[in-house]
C-alpha cells in the first residue's frame, strides 16, 4: 500500500485579503497561502493540500478568531451544503470582494488600458431569487463527523439510514446533504422535494445509487416564474408506470400551484438531460417568463438566466452599452434561446442570433414569434463557420456584436473572427472575469475598452457577471 503523506498544518494564520473564486489569502514566511473556508480578518489553522516553492493552497480546519465583519449565516446547512459560500459575510462586503475580483482579473490578466470600473450593481433580493433549482436524491446521505460518531455510539450504522433529497456535498459525487429549507427559491420548492422523499420512503422504493447506477428517484427540477407559473420535472432511474403515476398524482393533488408537471426516464450513468426527452404528464410542458414587456417560453431543457430580476438589470446594461438608435444590425453570439437579442430588439434595426445548440435556436425562434418580432433571425451553428461573406451579404454586417459565452470564454478562433468582422461596437457579457480578461487582451489588437459594469446575479456565492463595452479603434 502507498503510504499517505502527512498533511502540514499552519497554526494561527491571520487571513489578510481576498484572493478570488471564494478563496482568501495570507503570507507566511514570504509564501502566499490561498485559503478556503476563511475570510479576511479571521485567524485560522490551515491544512495545506498543495505546496509549491512560492505559494500553497489549503483550507481552514479551525478558526481561533472570527473577523469582525462576519455575520451569522441564515441557513442551517451553511458549511455542509456546497452552495452559498459567503453567507457569513454581510452583503455589502460580498459586493466589495466581487468588485475586487473583477478589478484584479481585468488588470492582472488583461494588462490593457481600462476605464474606471463602475460600482457593482447588487441585487434587491438576496434570498429566494432563483427561478430554477435542481435537487438530487441519493441512497447515501452525508452525515457530519460528530453526528456520525454519535450514531455509532448509539449502536446505529449510519450507512443503513434511508436516502435523502437535497444537494451534492462539495467534494462527494455520491452523497447528498439532506436539506430541510433552502433559501434560494420561494416555496413550495422545499415542500415539493420533501413530499417526493416521503412518498419514496413510505412505499419502500429505492433512491438512486450513483455508485451502483441503480435506483428509482433520481433528480427533480423546479422552475418558477415571476408571473406565477411553476414547472416540475421528476427524473427517474427506470420506468415503473404504476409508482410513477402515483407519485405524479400525489404532487398534483398536494401542490395545485404546479402548472406543468413532467417526468424524464434517465437510465444513463450521467445526469445530463441534453439527449433525453422529458414527457408531459400535466399542463403545457413549459412555462412563461417576462423580462420587461417581453414574454419568453421556457421549456424543461431551455437555458434562461436563473435570477429573473437581476437578468433585467444585466440586459438593460447590455442594451445601454450597445448604444442603439433603431437602425443598427445587432449580432447576438452565443444567443441561447434569444433572450438578450430579443431584449434589445426594440432599439435595433435587425437582430441576428447565432448559437451552436440547435434546440436553443428553435426556442429563440418561438420566443421571437411570441413577441411579434419580424426583424429577428436565428441560426444554429458555429459562428466561425456561419459568418462568412455570403452570410453578411444576406443579413448585413453587424454594427454591434453582443457576445455572452460560457465560463470558458470565447475560443481564440472566434476572437480572431470578431477582429476580422470589425464591428464598431462589441458588448461582452461574461460570467467569468478571468476568461473575459484573457479575451479582452486579444481584442485589444483593434478595440479599446470603454465601459465596465459588474453585476451581482448570485448573492451569497462567489460568482459574478461583468459587462464590457468595446469600441473599434479609429485608425
Amino acid at each position: 500500500m502507498r503510504k499517505q503523506k502527512k498533511r502540514t498544518i499552519l497554526e494561527r494564520v491571520p487571513v489578510q485579503d481576498y484572493a478570488a473564486e471564494g478563496k482568501s489569502l495570507s503570507r507566511v514566511d514570504g509564501k502566499v497561502i490561498f485559503i478556503e473556508g476563511a475570510v479576511p480578518g479571521d485567524v485560522v489553522d490551515v491544512m495545506i493540500t498543495k505546496s509549491k516553492s512560492d505559494w500553497a493552497e489549503g483550507h481552514a480546519v479551525h478558526i481561533h478568531q472570527y473577523a469582525t465583519d462576519r455575520v451569522t449565516p441564515f441557513c442551517e446547512h451553511f458549511g455542509i451544503c456546497g452552495g452559498c459560500q459567503w453567507q457569513m459575510l454581510p452583503y455589502d462586503k460580498q459586493l466589495q470582494y466581487k468588485q475586487k475580483q473583477v478589478t484584479d482579473n481585468l488588470t492582472r490578466i488583461g494588462r490593457i488600458p481600462l476605464p474606471a470600473i463602475a460600482p457593482i450593481i447588487g441585487a434587491d433580493n438576496t434570498r429566494y431569487y432563483r427561478n430554477k433549482m435542481e435537487y438530487t436524491f441519493a441512497t447515501r446521505k452525508f452525515i457530519p463527523a460528530e453526528a456520525f460518531r454519535q450514531l455509532k455510539e448509539d449502536g446505529i450504522d449510519p450507512n443503513t439510514l434511508p436516502g435523502a433529497g437535497g444537494f451534492h456535498v462539495r467534494g462527494f459525487f455520491d452523497k447528498v446533504v439532506e436539506i430541510d429549507s433552502c433559501h434560494l427559491q420561494e416555496e413550495p420548492t422545499n415542500l415539493i422535494r420533501k413530499a417526493a422523499v416521503q412518498f419514496v420512503k413510505d412505499r419502500g422504493l429505492p433512491f438512486y445509487d450513483i455508485r451502483q447506477h441503480q435506483g428509482w428517484l433520481r433528480n427533480m427540477f423546479v422552475r418558477n416564474s415571476t408571473i406565477g407559473e411553476l414547472m416540475v420535472n421528476v427524473v427517474l432511474g427506470y420506468e415503473d408506470r404504476e409508482q410513477r403515476e402515483a407519485l405524479l398524482e400525489m404532487l398534483l393533488q398536494s401542490f395545485p400551484q404546479i402548472t406543468t408537471l413532467l417526468y424524464t426516464i434517465n437510465t444513463k450513468k450521467n445526469d445530463s438531460l441534453t439527449d433525453l426527452e422529458p414527457q408531459v404528464y400535466s399542463g403545457k410542458g413549459y412555462i412563461h417568463e417576462k423580462l420587461e414587456d417581453f414574454v419568453f417560453k421556457i421549456s424543461p431543457k431551455s437555458f434562461f438566466q436563473t435570477n429573473t430580476r437581476q437578468a433585467e438589470k444585466l440586459y438593460t446594461i447590455t442594451r445601454d452599452f450597445a448604444g442603439l438608435t433603431g437602425r443598427e444590425t445587432v449580432y447576438d453570439l452565443y444567443c441561447g434561446t434569444g433572450s438578450i437579442g430579443i431584449f434589445v430588439s426594440k432599439a435595433a434595426g435587425k437582430v441576428v442570433g447565432v448559437e451552436v445548440v440547435a434546440d436553443a435556436i428553435e426556442d429563440a425562434k418561438e420566443n421571437a414569434a411570441l413577441n411579434g418580432l419580424a426583424h429577428t433571425a436565428f441560426f444554429a451553428g458555429d459562428v466561425i463557420d456561419i459568418c462568412d461573406d455570403t452570410f453578411f451579404a444576406t443579413h448585413g454586417r453587424p454594427d454591434v456584436v453582443i457576445t455572452d459565452p460560457p465560463r470558458a470564454g470565447m475560443h481564440e478562433q472566434l476572437v480572431r473572427k470578431l477582429l476580422d468582422i470589425a464591428a464598431p461596437t462589441v458588448v461582452y457579457v461574461s460570467c467569468n472575469p478571468a476568461t473575459q480578461a484573457r479575451d479582452l487582451a486579444l481584442l485589444h489588437e483593434k478595440y479599446d475598452v470603454t465601459n465596465i459594469q459588474p453585476v451581482d446575479m448570485f448573492p451569497h456565492t462567489l460568482h459574478i457577471e461583468n459587462v464590457v463595452q468595446l469600441k473599434l479603434r479609429q485608425v
